[in-house]
């Protein structure tokens, strides 16, 4: 009995976090019910607050969860197997409460109008959105959203050390999941003062993170990982001469913890 709910946890959070990633872009795209750029209902000061508070909680849970502090504790409450796909759910329902709770601001800053340009920006923002789940393709998607560890339990797969060769996106930049996301945010052909806020918010968080997720892997993996930051550009894919020299001498494998959050 428990590993059939273990599976239905662990299904139901990924499910439940697909709909969101959807439900996030039809709001950027300023679709469905809750579009970024909507009637604005309460005054700019206070709507900023609560967009601000809001992201600002999503980062909270994204980073401290994911931090190995926070998950030897949490495993003490949540079991091991489960604890990736509580935080697929937590993260899936902090998305909506963005998406739901946002308070649109009146502005525009630009609105492209040549045909082939807003085609160009649909189409550089619509692969950046596309990025993120390829990206979670090039190392384990079903270890990332926590499904493989449900899987180990219920079903007694195997367990294994994940490891990830740097394919395809992963040898250009160290964060190609991060960089889809900044993609879809700034090329907007629309750029509203909510799209500009949500864009610069996030964008902060994303930097912020990223901080932080290098400083765990440079401590856990030591010296092939600061080999591997000396050697692939963070976000930019424009390589220093240091690092294509390095490349030359360095070939290793990296697991996918860089991708949680």
């Amino acid at each position: 009995m428990k590993k059939t709910l273990s599976v239905v946890y662990g299904v139901a959070a990924y499910a439940l976090f697909l709909g969101a990633f959807l439900y996030l872009i039809a709001f950027y795209a300023n679709l469905g019910p809750s579009p970024i750029a909507g009637p604005a209902t309460l005054p700019p000061l206070a709507a900023v607050a609560i967009d601000l508070g809001l992201i600002t909680l999503f980062g909270l849970q994204h980073s401290f969860m994911a931090r190995p502090a926070f998950k030897r504790r949490w495993t003490r409450i949540i079991p091991q197997h489960l604890e990736r796909s509580t935080y697929v759910l937590i993260a899936a329902l902090l998305v909506i409460l963005i998406v739901a709770g946002w308070q649109p601001i009146e502005g525009q800053l630009w609105k492209v109008t040549g045909s082939w340009t807003i085609a160009l920006l649909a189409a550089l923002s619509a692969l950046g959105w596309l990025m993120v789940p390829v990206c979670s393709f090039l190392t384990d998607h079903l270890e990332l959203f926590g499904l493989r560890q449900v899987a180990e339990y219920a079903f007694g797969w195997p367990q294994r050390k994940p490891q990830f060769k740097q394919y395809a996106l992963y040898k250009k930049v160290r964060h190609p999941m991060m960089l889809g996301f900044l993609v879809a945010f700034w090329a907007a052909p629309y750029m509203t003062v909510s799209h500009l806020l949500f864009a610069v918010a996030m964008s902060a968080y994303i930097l912020i993170g990223i901080h932080f997720e290098e400083r765990d892997l440079a401590e856990k993996h030591g010296q092939a990982y600061r080999d591997y930051q000396a050697r692939v550009p963070k976000l930019i894919p424009i390589p220093s001469p240091e690092g294509a020299g390095l490349a030359a001498k360095t070939e290793w494998r990296l697991p996918p913890d860089q991708l949680r959050r």
